[in-house]
């Protein structure tokens, strides 16, 4: 019982990790984007 727990367990925390991991790598594009977006407009005027 308790290795099914374990494994259980385990599958969670790599869910997890797994979602931190899309949310973060989506907020750093987002965060680039932008800045890139910033320096263009600098650019103009």
């Amino acid at each position: 019982m308790s290795s099914k727990r374990a494994m259980r367990q385990a599958q969670k925390q790599a869910y997890a990790k797994h979602r931190s991991n899309i949310t973060n790598s989506r907020f750093e594009l987002k965060k680039e984007f932008l800045n890139k977006s910033k320096v263009k407009k600098k650019n103009k005027n």
